[in-house]
C-alpha cells in the first residue's frame, strides 16, 4: 500500500552515495508540507568510493574515505537509516531492522522511491568483501571504524607481497596498479587487460597516455589476453600463486593468494531486489534495471530506438506499471550513460579546476528528484509551469584518471590531457566540503 494510508508521505531514496545522496538532499529541500525523506544505506557513513583504491594501497589517510551523513538534511522530519534492504515490493521496502525511536517498523511504505543501490563492486575497493590473506573475519556491517580497518589490512597486504597481479584495465585497475607501483617502487606489478586498449569506451589518446604512463612507473601492461580463472592452482616453489591466460602465458604473483580479491573487472549491478520483485525491470546479460528516459523503472526495452529521446506529435508517455519507482547510477541502464558514479567526474571551474564533482549519478539523481516533485505536485494539485517529466540524455563520455600520485589524464568534451597536480588524499577534504562539511581538517575527518 502506498505510504499515504498514513499521515505522512514518503520518498524512499534507497542508497545514499553520490547520486541518492544528491537525490535526497534536493528532495528534502523542495518537497511540500506533509512529506518526508527516509534514506536507507547500508553504510554508517558515505563511502567516497572514488579515493579508496588509493587508500588500500598508500597510508595514513583512510579515515578520510568515510564521511558523516549528519549534514544531509537540515529539517528534522526526514529520516536517515543505518540498515540494508532486503526486499522490495511496489510500494514498500524491507529493512535489516526496525528503527522505534523513530516509530519505523522493519517495513517502510513508500509514495515515490529512487533506486541507488549502485553496484557489487571489484575485490580493491569492496568493503563488503574480506581484505587479502583474511581468512575468516567477523561480519562487516558498513561502520566507519571498520572500513579504516580494512583499508588497513589491504595496505598491510600489498606492503607484504613482492609481486602483484591486477586484471582490468579500466580506471580502477589503471588507478590501483600504478598507485602500488608509485607508492612501492621495488615491486613487481603486472596489470593485464583482455583488449587491446585501455579504457576502451574513450579516445585512443587515452590509451596511449595512460599505458606510457604506466611503462614510466615499471608497471608491466599485458593487453589483448584474457585470464582463465579457473587455471590458478597450486603455489611454485616461490610461494606463489600461478596463473594461466586462455593464451598460454603463466604469471606467478604473491597478491594471488586470494585470486578474486584482485580482480578489478567491473561492477555488477545491485539489482537483486528488483529482480525479486519483478523480473521484467532487469535487462538480462547485463543485470542493469531498465529505465525510461525520464528514468523511471521500465519493463520493456530501454534501447535508444524505442524509447526515443524527444517524443513525436501525438506521441504518449512511455507506459510503465511502476511511475512512481526511479532507478538512477551504476544500477541502471542508462542509455550509454558511463555507469561509475565514483569514476565519472567532471571537472569544474573555468580552467580545468583541481577540484571535482560527481557526474552521472548525480545528474540522474537530481533529475529523478525533480521528476518525483512533479508528480508529487500534480498529486497535491499544485500548479507547475512545468508539468511535463524531464527526460535524460547522457553527457558525453568524460573521466579522469590518477596514474600515480601525481600524474592524472582526463578526457573531457572530447579533449585529452594531462596534469601533474595530484594529492596524496585524492583532495578528499572537497568532497567533505561538497556533503556539508567546508574547511574540514584532517581531525574533523576523522568523526
Amino acid at each position: 500500500m502506498p505510504a499515504n494510508a498514513s499521515q505522512t508521505k514518503t520518498v524512499a531514496v534507497l542508497g545514499a552515495s553520490y547520486g541518492g545522496y544528491h537525490a535526497a538532499q534536493y528532495l528534502a529541500k523542495n518537497l511540500p508540507e506533509g512529506w518526508r525523506v527516509v534514506v536507507v544505506d547500508r553504510n554508517s557513513h558515505v563511502n567516497h568510493v572514488y579515493v579508496l583504491p588509493r587508500y588500500g594501497v598508500l597510508p595514513g589517510h583512510e579515515h578520510k574515505a568515510f564521511i558523516p551523513y549528519t549534514r544531509i538534511f537540515q529539517a528534522d522530519n526526514h529520516i536517515q537509516l543505518h540498515a540494508r534492504a532486503t526486499a522490495l515490493s511496489p510500494h514498500s521496502v524491507t529493512l535489516s531492522a526496525a528503527f522505534p525511536e523513530r516509530g519505523l517498523a522493519d517495513v517502510v511504505h513508500f509514495d515515490y522511491a529512487i533506486y541507488a543501490l549502485g553496484s557489487h563492486l571489484p575485490a580493491p575497493i569492496d568493503l563488503w568483501g574480506a581484505p587479502p590473506s583474511v581468512k575468516t573475519a567477523a561480519p562487516y556491517a558498513g561502520d566507519k571504524g571498520e572500513g579504516v580497518a580494512w583499508l588497513r589490512l589491504h595496505q598491510r597486504a600489498v606492503e607484504a607481497a613482492e609481486s602483484v597481479l591486477v586484471v582490468g584495465g579500466g580506471a580502477l585497475g589503471i588507478q590501483y596498479a600504478s598507485d602500488i607501483a608509485a607508492v612501492h617502487p621495488g615491486k613487481r606489478v603486472t596489470l593485464m587487460h583482455s583488449r587491446l586498449q585501455l579504457l576502451p569506451r574513450f579516445d585512443p589518446a587515452m590509451h596511449s597516455e595512460v599505458l606510457e604512463s604506466l611503462r614510466e612507473l615499471g608497471v608491466e601492461v599485458v593487453l589483448g589476453e584474457r585470464l582463465d580463472l579457473a587455471s590458478a592452482r597450486a603455489e611454485n616453489a616461490a610461494g606463489q600463486r600461478v596463473v594461466r591466460t586462455v593464451a598460454g602465458r603463466e604469471i606467478a604473483a604473491d597478491l594471488l593468494t586470494v585470486a578474486r580479491q584482485l580482480l578489478c573487472t567491473g561492477q555488477q549491478p545491485n539489482t537483486e531486489l528488483l529482480e525479486a520483485m519483478d523480473s521484467r525491470t532487469v535487462v538480462r546479460g547485463s543485470g542493469l534495471a531498465r529505465v525510461l528516459r525520464t528514468l523511471q523503472l521500465g519493463v520493456g526495452s530501454a534501447s535508444a530506438a524505442e524509447t526515443p529521446l524527444h517524443p513525436g506529435p501525438g506521441e504518449s508517455a512511455e507506459p510503465t506499471p511502476y511511475p512512481h519507482i526511479f532507478a538512477i547510477g551504476d544500477a541502471a541502464d542508462a542509455f550509454g550513460a558511463i555507469n561509475a558514479g565514483h569514476i565519472a567526474y567532471r571537472q569544474v571551474g573555468s580552467a580545468c579546476a583541481r577540484a571535482l564533482s560527481p557526474l552521472t549519478a548525480s545528474l540522474q539523481g537530481e533529475l529523478a528528484a525533480r521528476n518525483i516533485l512533479r508528480l508529487v505536485n500534480r498529486q497535491e494539485g499544485v500548479p507547475s509551469e512545468d508539468e511535463e517529466l524531464e527526460r535524460y540524455e547522457p553527457s558525453a563520455p568524460g573521466i579522469k584518471v590518477t596514474v600515480g600520485l601525481k600524474k592524472s589524464v582526463f578526457q573531457m568534451h572530447g579533449v585529452v590531457g594531462t596534469k601533474r597536480d595530484g594529492l596524496d588524499d585524492l583532495d578528499a577534504g572537497y568532497m567533505w566540503g561538497a556533503l556539508g562539511f567546508p574547511g574540514v581538517s584532517d581531525e574533523d575527518m576523522r568523526l
